[in-house]
């Protein structure tokens, strides 16, 4: 029994720290472009073109910049992968974990058993935004570089 608890726990947990991508088609897929190309926006250039709308999700972990990094670079390859070379972001945010842990005890004639369970709170972050193609999309910014000169 206690080997097929630890089955069952290992996949819930398994299933709830996937993470995911979904897409709603808008328009046109084009042919597919480097990830590193798409570009993120929060309004639309002027004479873009809606490719789909998506959403994505990182993987379950405690709600750090990494993950928003991950949910936001999915949505970038998901672009990619339909041909946009842009995406407006519509928004970032977080979920609660679905996993549970609880409490139990039980007793079969003679035989007395029991278990305790931590539930540790874990989230996922979800990114929303519409994959775009941009026909002529401005250069990526740069940093400004700082020139150091010597001081005596």
């Amino acid at each position: 029994m206690n080997i097929r608890m630890t089955a069952v726990l290992g996949a819930l947990l398994a299933v709830a720290g996937c993470a995911s991508t979904s897409k709603v088609m808008l328009g046109q897929a084009r042919a597919p472009v480097d990830p590193a190309s798409v570009q993120i926006y929060s309004t639309p250039p002027a004479g873009s073109v809606e490719i789909a709308q998506l959403e994505s999700s990182s993987a379950v972990g405690f709600g750090t910049q990494g993950q928003t990094d991950a949910a936001v670079m999915r949505l970038k390859r998901e672009a990619a992968a339909l041909g946009a070379n842009g995406v407006i972001l519509m928004g970032v945010g977080s979920s609660g974990s679905p996993v549970g842990m609880s409490v139990g005890a039980g007793s079969y004639g003679s035989h007395v058993g029991g278990g305790v369970g931590i539930g540790i709170p874990t989230t996922q972050k979800r990114a929303a935004g519409v994959a775009i193609w941009v026909p002529n999309p401005p250069p990526a910014p740069r940093l400004p570089t700082q020139t150091i000169t010597p001081t005596r």
